[in-house]
């Protein structure tokens, strides 16, 4: 697991809900999904209880600044949209 990655949540209220990986601590990571958990709210999560994804985002952005929580909910739009005729 490195910092950066996509995963999905399992288990708990924000089950299904892909957030970032902000940082690792031993069994828990730290979790922002730019939204309901942001940059200076992250979510503390053990590792058991996400779905890992191949996929990794850009802590860095290009232009040199550091990362918002507008990048990380730019980065999981796709992850986190609703299927049609879904909730």
């Amino acid at each position: 697991m490195t910092v950066g990655t996509i995963v999905f949540s399992k288990r708990g209220r924000d089950k299904g809900r892909a957030m970032v990986v902000l940082k690792c601590e031993c069994e828990y990571l730290i979790l922002a999904d730019g939204k309901l958990r942001t940059l200076e709210k992250p979510k503390r999560k053990k590792s058991k209880h996400v779905q890992i994804t191949n996929t990794q985002v850009e802590m860095q952005p290009s232009c040199g600044r550091a990362l918002q929580d507008a990048d990380i909910r730019k980065y999981l739009k796709k992850y986190n949209e609703v299927p049609e005729g879904g909730k």
